[in-house]
């Protein structure tokens, strides 16, 4: 509530009934009014920081911040050791959303009133905002800036080292992160990735008009039945659409655990609690399986990096190409 102090001077009782009257609507919740009352009175004493205060407050509750902040500073200018300046401050920054300076604001304001347990808290409300800030903030950086090729970096010398020409295993390469940051920015959008097989077909052999790159799974996991014959469709499509490679991307959530771990019986896992989805990567030398994990931060759904598993626990298809023992280009 805005409160005015009693002033002296020239013109008193009639600045101080434009100040009431002001208070008045204040209190009533006319903010408009009373922030006229108080423009008027500071045209007979511009130089009153009380009054500057008040309007400050009005206009904070009129949503024009800018104005108030404009007034709020001049609050300070006129009386810098008056607490209500930095009070006014820093309430108009915080509905600006500006933590961090209206915690500053805050701060200054208990250093003249080290006793106000109003002020004490907002600091201690606005460190936690602040600190929520920023982590919605980091939130939203990770989600944005997905970057699967430095989370895979290590992969590249064991590629290069199954397959002895440099393109061969960098569009391999290229293949896995593309399809990772496309599962993982679904996940983002929608909490969800739809089962598919990924395939990386010849560009010269294969008949696109024949095999497309990407073959749904969905019913893959409802039996043993259906995953043994999804294998084997999928490893005769392999083989016919001479691929270079494959990426399976499965939701934990379709998958009967752990049933499709071949020998595992019913062995706990460590992520039975996590939400997510896996990337398993397919090709003649070289088989990976990963699971990216995701949780709800600040109301939004981030994926975590992805974890390497031991591919003979945990794949989740069968090998899809037939094996090789030396290097391929």
């Amino acid at each position: 509530m805005a409160e005015a102090e009693v002033g002296s001077g020239k013109g008193e009782s009639e600045e101080m009934s434009l100040k009431d009257k002001g208070n008045e609507f204040f209190k009533a919740g006319n903010y408009l009014k009373a922030a006229a009352l108080y423009t008027q009175a500071i045209k007979q004493d511009p130089s009153n920081p009380t009054l500057y205060s008040n309007r400050a407050a009005a206009f904070l509750n009129l949503v024009k911040l800018n104005k108030a902040l404009t007034d709020a500073e001049t609050t300070i200018t006129l009386n810098p050791q008056w607490e209500k300046g930095y009070f006014r401050k820093g309430c108009i920054l915080e509905a600006m959303e500006r933590y961090d300076d209206a915690l500053a604001a805050f701060q200054i304001a208990l250093q003249y009133n080290p006793q106000s347990a109003e002020v004490s808290r907002k600091i201690k409300r606005l460190s936690q905002l602040a600190k929520d800030k920023k982590r919605a903030q980091e939130v939203q950086n990770l989600r944005s800036n997905i970057d699967m090729a430095k989370s895979l970096e290590t992969l590249k010398s064991e590629m290069s080292d199954k397959y002895a020409a440099e393109d061969c295993w960098k569009d391999m390469f290229s293949f896995l992160v593309v399809t990772m940051e496309t599962a993982v920015k679904s996940w983002h959008d929608t909490s969800k990735v739809d089962p598919r097989v990924y395939f990386l077909l010849d560009k010269v052999k294969t008949q696109t008009d024949k095999y497309a790159p990407v073959v749904n799974i969905d019913k893959a996991f409802e039996s043993p039945h259906t995953h043994s014959s999804c294998f084997s469709f999928l490893r005769q499509y392999a083989e016919d659409s001479f691929s270079g490679a494959a990426c399976v991307v499965a939701p934990k959530s379709i998958i009967a655990y752990p049933q499709v771990w071949k020998g595992q019986g019913s062995r706990r896992w460590r992520h039975g609690q996590h939400d997510g989805f896996f990337v398993q990567f397919e090709s003649p030398l070289l088989r990976k399986v990963w699971f990216i994990s995701s949780s709800n931060e600040m109301g939004k759904t981030l994926c975590r990096d992805p974890e390497v598993l031991d591919i003979a626990a945990h794949e989740v298809l069968p090998r899809l190409f037939k094996e090789k023992l030396s290097n391929s280009s």
